[in-house]
């Protein structure tokens, strides 16, 4: 299924994110993980762009194959293209059609040190969604960020890119992880303002340690509230109070953004089917609501 036909059949669509297992890790590490995600009954499971990169290195493939022709739900696998050549690109997506995938989360990436200046065929997300609209036919999404890009903290010219990304041919976007929804709904104002038709939906991600507030803030630059900082300080010593302080956290969170009306919402699950069961259990009955609304 094009998963950009979700959105015209439901007014509220729930997803999650996984991640592969490192390239030396046996694939049977996942299976138990995708058999619990299953029952969590997901729209559908992005898949990121796991270390490795190259074609023939990397386990997006494998594990959104298994997503899709072993458990019976639809993947979207992530493909980036820093430093990719053309021709890299061309053997993924022969690689990804071949497998039955048919969905794509097109992204610029991180630079690797080992690949720097090896290619220049792709500088922005919007030049690879070009190149897979002229080069097969899947559906593509796109990344935005609520916040701005932590590489381009100018918030308008962020969406004008997002703007560039849906005249490329993107037919929806996930956001980047936030922990202060006033952000979100800020973005969204600013989206219809400048265009932005696509359905966007927000990205959400269960914060369970204290290292996870250093990646958020270190990699991708969001705001972490003094509310949230306060979870964080009260129950730090404590690793079950603080996995379910932070599960109630990334609920209210849900809550507050079904209830105005988001399209959607993906879990960055962090690979633990525990937290995106007790997360999904929560707000099932509000998705399902939204879902009958005239």
């Amino acid at each position: 299924m094009r998963i950009n036909n979700l959105f015209n059949e439901k007014k509220m669509v729930f997803s999650l994110e996984v991640f592969p297992p490192k390239v030396t890790s046996s694939i049977e590490t996942i299976y138990k993980m995708l058999e619990e995600l299953k029952g969590v009954n997901p729209d559908f499971i992005s898949v990121t762009y796991g270390a490795g990169g190259a074609a023939t290195s990397n386990r997006t493939l494998e594990i959104a194959s298994l997503i899709k022709n072993k458990y019976n739900m639809e993947p979207v696998a992530h493909l980036t293209c820093i430093d990719a050549k053309e021709d890299e690109i061309k053997e993924i997506l022969r690689n990804l059609k071949n497998e039955g995938i048919e969905n794509i989360l097109a992204l610029r990436g991180d630079g690797n040190p080992d690949t720097a200046g090896r290619s220049n065929d792709f500088k922005y997300a919007s030049d690879l969604i070009q190149f897979i609209k002229k080069t097969d036919d899947f559906n593509i999404s796109g990344a935005c960020y609520p916040e701005g890009h932590i590489d381009c903290r100018n918030l308008d010219k962020d969406i004008e890119n997002l703007k560039i990304k849906q005249e490329a041919g993107a037919s929806h976007f996930i956001s980047q992880l936030f922990l202060d929804n006033e952000y979100f709904y800020s973005f969204m104002d600013k989206t219809i303002e400048k265009g932005i038709t696509d359905p966007i939906q927000a990205g959400i991600m269960p914060v369970i340690n204290k290292k996870q507030i250093e990646r958020i803030t270190t990699l991708c630059g969001s705001n972490v509230p003094k509310k949230f900082m306060k979870i964080m300080d009260r129950y730090e010593h404590d690793p079950i109070a603080l996995r379910d302080a932070g599960i109630a956290y990334a609920v209210e969170q849900i809550v507050d953004l079904i209830s105005n009306g988001v399209q959607g919402i993906h879990l960055y699950t962090m690979n633990n089917p525990l937290i995106a069961r007790r997360i999904s259990q929560s707000v099932a009955s509000l998705i399902r609501c939204s879902n009958r609304a005239e």
